[in-house]
């Protein structure tokens, strides 16, 4: 029975598969992350804090990948795939079916954390702000919008907050490329999650404290429209008279590709010619290989 139903629900197009793959990628990825702030924020930090949140946004992340990386090759960031269609790794074709299937899969994220903490959010705002969904621009407070989408910290500016995203998410891809540039150092493809998880923990680490590293679009913007229409209204767009926003989609698409091309000019197009698959000859090896052929010449005098 369960063998007639998987004939009937099997995907046959390629295409579709991908969408699927990426849908439910990006859906693990944001689930995790946005349920540990939540579960930090909800319980004043009394059961998660910022280092746990940026543990389960690498655990999410590390999962996504293992969910979606053998059928899509694992994006699930839109600014991922717009980068690899720029530098030609990537069919530009196929780019706004992955950002459909990866905003979506971060709205359905967001909006399950809504509901499996919606209890403990009614709990929080009778107790923190008489029953309100508020958030307080004055005092730089977004107060529980914050679980799901990123706000500047007060000291930060715009321009500041650009610089932020187009420097983190240049760090994502350009080692995401590193990673995953099997002339390099031949990380297995079994490893491939579990680095690109500390690697998002890494940059969480560092770079969490001006903005929440969003790195991502849709990780921000989709379930910020969800706020939108669970009760925090416009403010969430309107938020620094609507000039934040628009920051963490746009730096993200411009660091990112940034990234890809600079590890091309310093790393990718310098490798030398060899059979695919094979680690490149070091300079190192290149003089041993000189020294053998020079000895076996005087050999031969």
């Amino acid at each position: 029975m369960i063998s007639k139903i998987t004939a009937l629900v099997r995907i046959e197009a390629p295409l579709l598969r991908e969408v699927f793959a990426e849908f439910l990628g990006t859906f693990i990825l944001v689930i995790f992350g946005d349920a540990a702030v939540a579960q930090s924020k909800l319980s004043d930090s009394k059961n998660g804090d910022f280092l746990s949140i940026n543990w389960g946004w690498g655990i999410g992340l590390i999962m996504g990948v293992l969910v979606a990386g053998g059928v899509s090759g694992a994006h699930l960031n839109p600014a991922v795939s717009l980068a690899f269609a720029v530098v030609g790794k990537f069919p530009f074709k196929k780019v706004l079916f992955y950002w459909l299937a990866q905003y979506l899969g971060a709205f359905a994220a967001a909006a399950s954390v809504l509901g499996v903490y919606s209890d403990a959010i009614q709990h929080y705002a009778a107790t923190h702000s008489d029953g309100q969904l508020v958030m307080n621009d004055t005092m730089n407070d977004p107060g529980l919008a914050g679980i799901f989408a990123t706000y500047p910290a007060a000291w930060l500016s715009i321009q500041g907050g650009m610089g932020d995203q187009i420097l983190a998410t240049m760090l994502l891809l350009l080692c995401i490329c590193a990673i995953t540039d099997k002339r390099n150092t031949q990380v297995p493809s079994s490893l491939v999650p579990m680095y690109l998880g500390f690697l998002l923990l890494a940059i969480g680490v560092c770079f969490g404290a001006n903005c929440g590293y969003a790195c991502n679009p849709a990780r921000d913007l989709a379930p910020r429209f969800l706020t939108l229409i669970a009760g925090w209204g416009t403010q969430v767009f309107s938020y620094k008279d609507y000039a934040w926003f628009w920051v963490p989609i746009i730096g993200p698409h411009i660091g990112a590709i940034f990234g890809v091309i600079i590890y091309m000019l310093f790393i990718e197009v310098h490798w030398p010619e060899q059979a695919d698959g094979m680690l490149p000859i070091t300079s190192s090896q290149q003089d041993d290989k000189r020294s053998k052929s020079a000895s076996a010449d005087l050999t031969n005098l």
